[in-house]
């Protein structure tokens, strides 16, 4: 959001998913969605990518299109595609937009979509084949001359992307960063380490760590804590089947961060603006911070002092929404100016 571009911080949103919305009604929900994120000043949106989800690609050339300066966020799973398509299809979209995307690398948590395609590969190999799969991609587009790599995964020999990337639309790289093995995926290829934090004084007390790392977190705030809450809670309702649901999923993940949040359960009560409550009822894969402007925007600050410089909101389910995060969003500006 622009009204903390000066102390140097990143607020992307969340692209809506496919399966929670009907076939004739999504593409203008993205379309919508994408246009409130650049109205309210998010300099960019996540793109989700999974087995059950519509290609991030498409979505990204839908986002592109009907905005003039979002910056999509695609998430790039490797097992889905050769580095050499991922690249071309950053290169492409530069040369017929002039547009710059960010690529949020996945090793992909959900073992029964992997097992799906034939893919086995445990899960800190999974990161050290990314880190050959991001290499390959930022040697290409860099456009230095013909890329030669030869690694455990991976392997090109004289290739070059045609039509080549402006250097000024070179992507910014995101690696989830939750795990010892995602931390050092992301330090090899000069990505932004994005983690699903815990409490505010948690993250304060350990640092956030170097280079600046990213946090994916959901945010309901109103002027007053009990009406957030009342919207958090009708938004995100406990149910029995949402639970088992989450109860299940725990045990297919081999996701560390998964289990971490499990772990991190808060009170959620209205003292408390950390909220677990839509993950642990499947609702959703990131904390929440409820409460009034100014407790969320206090817990906020506190991330940013811990070392936190970008955040990446969940999927806004109306525009008055992003109106209220903004609004958190330019008290915290005020501290920082």
């Amino acid at each position: 959001m622009t009204v903390l571009g000066s102390a140097g911080i990143q607020v992307f949103s969340t692209c809506p998913q496919s399966k929670d919305c009907a076939r004739d009604a999504y593409l203008q929900r993205v379309i919508d969605v994408a246009q409130w994120s650049e109205d309210v000043g998010c300099c960019g949106m996540l793109v989700y990518s999974d087995n059950g989800l519509v290609d991030p690609w498409l979505l990204s050339q839908i986002v592109i299109q009907n905005t003039t300066a979002l910056i999509p966020l695609v998430a790039v799973q490797p097992v889905y595609q050769h580095p050499y398509a991922a690249a071309k299809m950053v290169a492409t979209l530069g040369h017929l937009h002039g547009r710059r995307v960010c690529l949020n690398m996945i090793a992909g948590g959900f073992r029964n979509d992997l097992i799906a395609l034939n893919d086995p590969t445990p899960h800190d190999e999974r990161y050290e084949r990314l880190v050959e799969y991001t290499l390959i991609i930022k040697e290409l587009l860099a456009g230095s001359g013909p890329v030669t790599f030869e690694g455990k995964h991976y392997a090109v020999t004289k290739l070059r992307m045609t039509p080549p990337l402006p250097p000024d639309l070179f992507p910014r790289l995101f690696v989830s960063g939750s795990s010892p093995a995602g931390l050092a995926a992301a330090a090899a290829v000069g990505a932004v380490a994005v983690k699903y934090p815990k409490p505010p004084d948690a993250e304060e007390a350990a640092g956030g760590g170097d280079p600046a790392p990213g946090v994916r977190v959901g945010v309901i705030a109103r002027d007053d804590a009990e009406e957030a809450w009342t919207v958090a809670r009708g938004r995100f309702p406990e149910t029995r089947r949402g639970q088992l649901t989450h109860q299940l999923s725990m045990k297919v993940s081999d996701s560390q961060w998964h289990q971490q949040l499990s772990e991190a359960a808060g009170p959620g009560g209205a003292a408390e603006p950390y909220w677990l409550g839509p993950f642990q009822n499947y609702q959703t894969f990131c904390p929440y911070l409820v409460g009034s402007y100014e407790r969320v925007a206090d817990a906020l600050a506190r991330y940013i002092r811990a070392g936190f410089k970008t955040f990446i909101l969940d999927i806004p389910p109306t525009r008055e929404e992003l109106n209220h995060i903004a609004t958190v969003f330019a008290k915290v500006a005020v501290v920082h100016e």
